[in-house]
């Protein structure tokens, strides 16, 4: 009963409005539905030369993995998919974002560029968290709704890097700007994609003549040439916007003393962090835990296992020491100051217990042992 295919026999037709682009692998089309009133956007399996038909296939199948992967307001949704293997075919059904690429956006709205590149960052620091590389960044990959909303679209050449051999650089694309040393060395990683955020922004920036810009300190060093000069990732790009672009940092002596003891108490029971845990970005799921985690342990004094906090803040491996107790009034106190912060001022604290941890030695994940038979 479980393996039964269920066939979905209703037809539901679309009314073909205009034509949108040809891309390497695809067309795309402006579709209506006049039953809901939406437009959407079609993407046809089409590549430009039909003798890579069969090869390219696998890139266009990795383009809806991964767009079902990913679920952020700055990152074009993806609402359903058709393949046809056997004829190497296929559509994609997706947001429309009625709007302008990001340079011509700009070039009209210069004083948008700010909140624009924040949410550059944000978008490509959710794809990084999830391992996503773009791999094709470019100005017409990046568009700007009419209500100023960024939407990262276009992930024909992304990859999902699930090991450190996912780096070497396998694409070779006309890049619209002097290319990075990596290249050199035939990688492309995270650092890679920062320069290319960097240097489109650098080079937008310039065309509309603006000299004066919220975040050129971090821009520059996003435009790097060399990856070891370079701010390394989109985190690191995340934690500096916090720390510059703060409206109401203000604090209260009380919440700062709160503050203090709980992050103190945090980095005193951890000995050590694996080399690839990630730390917990999202301010609110981070809360939910930590309300969860309470209604657990309210009663006890101390908590009955460290790894129940550490768990709320960090995605990984970690070594933690048994004898040290973290009290549950820390907890508490912690959860009542966390819960009364704005969304941005989570952000904030957050971005600073980060930093705080970023000060526990590292260490690497030792390979399995050979089993004896």
């Amino acid at each position: 009963m479980a393996d039964d295919i269920i066939h979905f026999v209703r037809q539901r037709d679309f009314l073909f409005r205009k034509e949108l682009g040809q891309g390497a692998c695809g067309r795309t089309v402006l579709l209506y539905d006049d039953i809901i009133g939406e437009y959407f956007v079609c993407k046809k399996y089409a590549p430009c030369d039909e003798h890579q038909r069969v090869e390219l296939f696998k890139d266009f199948t990795r383009e809806i993995k991964i767009l079902h992967l990913l679920q952020h307001p700055n990152i074009v949704r993806v609402f359903s998919y058709f393949l046809y293997p056997e004829s190497y075919a296929g559509f994609i059904l997706m947001e429309y974002v009625e709007g302008r690429d990001i340079e011509e956006y700009l070039s009209q709205t210069p004083e948008a560029a700010a909140d624009i590149f924040r949410q550059a960052i944000h978008g490509f620091h959710y794809l990084e968290t999830n391992g996503i590389l773009h791999r094709d960044i470019r100005p017409g990959n990046l568009l700007v709704s009419a209500d100023g909303q960024l939407k990262i679209i276009d992930f024909g050449f992304g990859k999902q890097i699930v090991a450190s051999e996912d780096f070497e650089k396998s694409i070779s694309l006309n890049w619209w700007c002097e290319t990075p040393n990596e290249f050199d060395h035939g990688l492309y990683d995270f650092r890679t994609e920062v320069y290319f955020v960097g240097k489109l922004f650098q080079k937008i920036l310039a065309a509309c003549g603006l000299e004066e810009f919220e975040y050129a300190r971090l821009l520059n060093q996003m435009c790097a040439h060399d990856p070891e000069q370079r701010i390394s990732s989109f985190d690191l790009c995340r934690r500096a916007l916090l720390a510059r672009g703060i409206s109401d940092p203000q604090f209260s002596d009380v919440d700062l003393k709160t503050y203090r003891e709980f992050a103190t108490h945090l980095h005193g029971i951890l000995l050590k962090i694996q080399t690839g845990t990630k730390y917990l970005t999202d301010a609110d799921h981070v809360l939910r835990q930590l309300e969860a985690l309470y209604q657990n342990v309210m009663l006890e004094e101390f908590l009955p296992k460290n790894t129940l906090i550490l768990g709320c803040f960090l995605d990984g491996g970690y070594h933690y020491h048994t004898q040290g107790r973290f009290p549950t009034e820390v907890l508490r106190h912690f959860l009542t100051f966390f819960r009364s912060c704005s969304q941005e001022r989570r952000n904030v604290v957050l971005s600073n217990l980060q930093t705080k941890l970023d000060s526990v030695a590292r260490y690497e994940r030792l390979p399995p042992e050979d089993i004896p038979f």
